[in-house]
């Protein structure tokens, strides 16, 4: 149906088989050739008909055994993502576990680092000091030793 501008328009179809059209049969009854005609028309649609179903039929096999190929295909290919991403993320555990552990180690260095250091500056800071006391150690034991080996 087809409105064209206020009025209501039917469009007609045309038939899905077309027969040829009524003939008069030389020599036979007009009922004859309209049997007759009938009868080839007829063959020649189931002959139609059953063509269309054999190639139907040839491409629902095909689309069947494409389509069973491709679910295969897909499968497999989601079967080796989901492997993949399985081995990607225990890499990526293994990956933060040996992470933290260099992270805890430089720390624990820089602790160290951070010990030594002031250990080094204590002794900067303070070696003068300590140098005049080992100085004035040394000078008493000399003088112990002396004054025990019978010096005045």
């Amino acid at each position: 149906m087809k409105a064209k501008g206020s009025k209501l328009v039917l469009a007609q179809q045309e038939p899905p088989v077309k027969f040829n059209a009524y003939k008069n049969n030389a020599g036979a009854s007009p009922v004859m050739g309209l049997i007759e005609q009938i009868i080839e028309d007829s063959k020649k649609v189931e002959s139609e008909a059953t063509a269309a179903e054999t190639q139907a039929q040839a491409d629902y096999e095909s689309f069947v055994k494409d389509s069973t190929a491709l679910i295969k295909s897909l499968d497999e290919a989601v079967g080796a993502k989901t492997k993949a991403s399985a081995t990607a993320e225990s890499e990526l555990a293994e990956s933060k576990g040996d992470h933290e552990a260099a992270v805890g180690e430089l720390e624990s260095l820089a602790a160290y680092e951070a010990d030594l250091h002031g250990e080094c500056d204590w002794v900067m800071k303070n070696f003068e000091i300590r140098q005049k006391a080992r100085l004035q150690e040394m000078e008493a034991i000399q003088a112990a030793k002396a004054i025990l080996s019978g010096a005045k």
